[in-house]
């Protein structure tokens, strides 16, 4: 069953594109979560709503080309510099000097993005499935064929939208809804999307990791090439602030979410316990 707790849909514009998010509860104690790539913010509603159980302000954010923000078609639009300059104006919009910044697959490389270029905003980070150094083969022969298809072979998008837009997604279960929204693309914005981000910097460097100060857990699972828990327990380990968990499997936050909740919400409220400490400011290179 869901978790009671008041829930706001808002949107905010940045560049003349606009952006889609919705909050729950509320105070003054920020959690921002964000999606993997293609994917809806909808996937954290489950772990949105026990975090903001426990009295946390939490907001999910479409990143620009997903779920109901804006889909520009050009592919210098897509980046994740871009996607962590998105974090920071959302945080801006609401308010928020701070937040634990987190996300899966593609939202966790956007938190490295925001805690390397912002570090002053982060509280902490909560990573789940980073694409780093040992996932870019399985990656690109992943996403090669998604952009290949959306560039030269538009139909086959729209036939799948076309139908999996005809499921009515109360009459499916949760992840089953989630896996139709993520199927609903356009073709134009959709190869933009994985050409901006898989030919740009995808995360920042290790030089620039081990200069993260910010506290972070990282949950990492086994026997997923795109996302292997060796980076998870690299990125852990470069960190001087960081702690690696270990998830049973991809599928262990989605069916059986209670462990990594609950190492969630911990790790949430230590953050805003602690004193935070001083930021670091660094000029990019």
């Amino acid at each position: 069953m869901a978790t009671l707790v008041s829930e706001r849909i808002g949107q905010f514009f940045l560049a003349g594109e606009r952006l889609e998010y919705t909050e729950f509860g509320g105070g003054d104690r920020w959690v921002v979560l964000l999606h993997g790539q293609l994917m809806p913010r909808w996937m954290h509603e489950p772990l949105a709503r026990a975090i903001a159980a426990e009295g946390f302000h939490v907001v999910i954010l479409d990143l620009l080309g997903h779920g109901r923000s804006d889909r520009p078609t050009d592919p210098k639009e897509y980046s994740m510099t871009a996607f962590g300059e998105q974090v920071v104006a959302l945080l801006d919009h609401l308010g928020a000097e701070q937040a634990v910044i987190g996300g899966t697959s593609l939202g966790a490389n956007v938190s490295l993005e925001v805690a390397d270029d912002a570090p002053e905003r982060v509280r902490g980070l909560l990573l789940e499935m980073p694409v780093l150094d040992n996932a870019l083969e399985a990656g690109l022969i992943a996403f090669g064929p998604l952009m290949f298809a959306a560039r030269f072979l538009p139909f086959t998008v729209t036939t799948l939208r076309a139908l999996t837009r005809m499921v009515p997604r109360g009459l499916v279960p949760f992840w089953a809804g989630i896996v139709l929204d993520t199927c609903n693309q356009q073709p134009g914005p959709m190869a933009a999307a994985i050409h901006g981000i898989f030919f740009g910097r995808i995360a920042p460097s290790s030089r620039r990791r081990k200069l993260i100060t910010a506290p972070a857990l990282v949950v990492g699972h086994p026997r997923d090439p795109i996302h292997p828990a060796a980076d998870a327990a690299m990125l852990a380990e470069e960190m001087p602030n960081a702690r690696f968990v270990a998830a049973h499997s991809i599928l262990e936050w989605r069916a059986r979410p209670a462990r990594l909740n609950r190492e969630a919400v911990e790790f949430v409220s230590r953050c805003w316990q602690a004193t935070p400490a001083a930021s670091r400011r660094t000029r990019k290179h």
